[in-house]
């Protein structure tokens, strides 16, 4: 069984690889012997990651890459960038997703939710999926020997946050909520998912989505314990719950399932 999720040979891009999430996610497709682009918004931002994971596999499998999903020649550049150092994409991992330049707007109430902001949240999570997608995807179509694509969406893409969970909680020393610009956006990922199933399965391109419930990532202890009480499992994931599944789709372990939302949320999304 292990050699159904043995990646050697196979060249993976990443997308928000230096994030919370992203970091973990590189590190896992390389240790299984994927050569990993590392993508995110800043050259500081990828070679700092890469330089974190190179201390557990090998540096010459590891290509960080500065790339700005919402803007088109920023995508092209990234995706040539890995073609003339690897020659081919075999996985994708979109998984970038905005933290917005002003949070003061992002945590906003929705009656006075500003157009600007939303359409800066969108530029990112949808559009950004978009562009790399259309990129990459036709790469793997010109190729013709199939694919990977694995869409990071959230759990408020399928059910509503509960309110109530916020009343005192924190991230970062800031009062938190979930505004709907993130739930729409992520919603529209796994919209995007299904479409790009059925449109590249005869290029045997599978395309997925990877839906996280909350991760602990700095939120307070108010926070967690208002969380955990609203998930069976009773707490917050961790990051590192959210590989298995990752390297389950990157792999030929699922070399059957295409269109799928894999949710992966200690049972939160069951009521």
């Amino acid at each position: 069984m292990k050699d159904l999720f043995d990646l050697t040979g196979k060249t993976a891009i990443v997308t928000g690889g230096a994030g919370i999430l992203g970091r973990g996610f590189c590190r896992t497709l390389a240790e299984h012997g994927a050569n990993v682009v590392i993508a995110d918004l800043t050259t500081i931002a990828v070679e700092d990651a890469a330089q974190k994971i190179a201390e557990e596999v090998p540096v010459e499998r590891l290509l960080p890459l500065a790339c700005d999903v919402s803007n088109p020649k920023s995508v092209r550049s990234m995706l040539g960038a890995t073609l003339d150092r690897f020659g081919e994409v075999h996985v994708l991992h979109n998984n970038a997703a905005s933290k917005s330049s002003d949070l003061s707007a992002f945590f906003a109430p929705f009656e006075s939710y500003d157009l600007k902001q939303w359409r800066e949240i969108m530029s990112v999570n949808l559009d950004g999926m978009f562009l790399v997608d259309q990129a990459v995807g036709a790469r793997m179509v010109s190729q013709g020997k199939g694919g990977s694509i694995i869409h990071t969406a959230s759990v408020y893409a399928i059910v509503a946050p509960d309110n109530r969970i916020y009343e005192g909680s924190f991230y970062l020393d800031r009062q938190i909520n979930t505004p709907a610009v993130y739930s729409a956006s992520k919603a529209g990922v796994i919209g995007l998912s299904r479409y790009l199933a059925t449109y590249w399965a005869e290029a045997g391109i599978r395309v997925n989505t990877l839906t996280p419930g909350g991760v602990e990532s700095g939120q307070n202890e108010r926070f967690k314990e208002n969380y955990g009480n609203r998930v069976p499992l009773g707490r917050m994931g961790k990051a590192s719950e959210l590989h298995g599944a990752l390297l389950y789709l990157a792999s030929g372990a699922s070399s059957y399932v295409t269109g799928q939302n894999i949710v992966v949320d200690g049972g939160l999304s069951c009521w």
